[in-house]
């Protein structure tokens, strides 16, 4: 039913912090966007009974809040004052399976090793034979497994240098946290495709998918990781910056940042990629409403109405209200309003049998407000269209409502193509823009609109790249079918073959 790319994996990391665990949980909370299938925290601390170190976990299915609802979690199991956490969506075929819920952690040779990854690692499928023909046994479908694999197998001698010898070994998208007996290690991957954040609190240093993971626990953002660096931070110095490492890029690649994370996945409050999330998407409305003004989109004379333009909560809030702001500065009479309204309180788990229950279940999470729409031309503003099934019932309940007639405007181009980055799509058959092979007229037809609209592929990355000079390029493969990395088309997050 979902109707939306959904992200893998928000990772967080903490050291040096007397309450770790019960930051890292309120860090989770905030990055609960990022997924929602389950949640798990590992610490770190030095157990003075068995005069040895000691890396506790807790994790389950659900939320944050339901995962980590009693208190007495904090105080009694995940002591110490490091820890990472990490929140799943899982690919179909795997939701059900407790062994891949992350962090995961292990005793090797090493010590205690936890990790928690954000990402695909599109040489999966390659590792994962060569491991089977070794005759080595996995616990799990995930992909993080093999790095697990990789650095306990590592002929290296100290647990850094193992970690490094694993990371030269694996392609893709990932972001990591790693947990080690004595170091807190970040990493992001050399082409930069995940976003992953520096912050500090008081002495303690973090690491997080997003800047709104440190507003929840007044920490102050100190910078991104940057793409290729491994950051250590090790628990035995008390002063002083954490230390970094490089990975180089593979031959003939460069930096590819996810330029869906601006257009949907993260939160409008985060700052990614060096620029505020918000920033970014009012500047794609803006683009929006350049690209076609209001008056070029309604039908002149229809209605004596004011037009109005409204969002999709939540994700296209910001990319709605740039588009209203440009028009009316352009010189263009319409209004943002709040036509649809969102209950928060549906989750992922509820019933609705059978393919008929799919407009029920829009129904419970958008109501049109009546008294908005009715006898006016609606310009309904979203960040990106998948299938079209979820449009094509919002359209029928705005409809309803009796308005003048319905336009609809996508802040994103088209999507046609698979993501190997870390994001999970449909097959390309399922996605709208392939099924009617990008006639825009036959699409809106399908969503039951009077006009469909996209933004341009070239608008979308000039007005990121206007808006964020950080001088780093942006992946748009899902839009265009330019893969900056090269990608086997079997990779997949997780094996569906055990």
């Amino acid at each position: 039913m979902i109707d939306k790319p959904s992200d893998y994996c928000g990772i967080f990391g903490i050291h040096g912090h007397p309450e770790a665990s019960l930051l890292a949980y309120y860090g989770l909370h905030a990055l609960q966007h990022r997924g929602q299938e389950s949640a798990g925290i590992v610490s770190s601390y030095w157990d003075a009974d068995k005069q040895r170190p000691s890396m506790p976990s807790y994790n389950g299915f659900g939320l944050v809040l339901s995962v980590f609802e009693k208190e007495k979690v904090f105080k009694k199991v995940l002591k110490g004052d490091s820890a990472i956490g990490h929140n799943r969506y899982s690919t179909s075929g795997s939701s059900k399976n407790p062994a891949n819920i992350q962090p995961f952690r292990v005793h090797y040779k090493g010590g205690n090793l936890a990790i928690g990854h954000n990402g695909n690692l599109s040489n999966a499928k390659q590792l994962r034979d060569k491991f089977r023909k070794d005759g080595v046994l996995f616990q799990s479908t995930s992909d993080t497994e093999l790095i697990l694999h990789l650095i306990s197998r590592s002929p290296k001698e100290t647990v850094l240098e193992q970690i490094m010898d694993a990371l030269e070994q694996i392609e893709g998208a990932y972001c990591l946290v790693i947990l080690t007996d004595d170091h807190l290690i970040a990493v992001r991957d050399p082409n930069g495709f995940r976003p992953l954040a520096l912050g500090k609190k008081d002495d303690a240093y973090l690491v997080a998918s997003e800047t709104c993971a440190f507003d929840i626990i007044e920490a102050e953002y100190v910078r991104d990781v940057e793409p290729g660096e491994v950051l250590i931070i090790d628990r035995k110095v008390s002063e002083g910056e954490p230390k970094s490492q490089t990975l180089a890029p593979k031959n003939g690649t460069k930096t590819s940042q996810c330029i869906f994370e601006y257009v949907y996945f993260a939160r409008p409050d985060s700052k990614i990629f060096g620029e505020n999330v918000d920033k970014v998407r009012r500047a794609l409305g803006k683009r929006l409403a350049q690209e076609f003004p209001i008056h070029e989109v309604i039908t002149p004379g229809l209605s004596d109405r004011r037009p109005i333009v409204i969002s999709v909560p939540d994700s296209s809030n910001t990319a709605a209200l740039g588009y209203a702001h440009e028009n009316q500065k352009l010189g263009h009479d319409c209004k943002y309003d709040i036509g649809l309204i969102r209950n928060h309180y549906v989750g992922r788990t509820f019933i609705a049998p059978g393919q008929g229950m799919r407009e029920q279940r829009v129904r419970t999470k958008f109501n049109p407000v009546k008294g908005v729409l009715e006898g006016r031309s609606i310009i309904i503003v979203d960040d990106s269209v998948v299938r079209g099934t979820t449009s094509r019932h919002l359209v029928n309940m705005v409809r309803a409502a009796n308005p003048a007639e319905v336009h609809f405007l996508v802040s994103s181009p088209p999507i046609t193509h698979p993501c190997f980055y870390g994001m999970d799509f449909p097959s390309p058959e399922e996605l709208m823009a392939n099924k009617f092979d990008r006639d825009v007229d036959r699409m809106a037809a399908e969503i039951g609109v009077d006009s469909l609209k996209y933004l341009s592929a070239e608008g979308l990355v000039q007005t990121v790249l206007e808006t964020n000079d950080s001088g780093h390029s942006y992946c748009t493969a899902c839009f265009t079918g330019d893969y900056p990395v090269p990608v086997h088309v079997e990779a997949s997050k997780e094996a569906n073959d055990y």
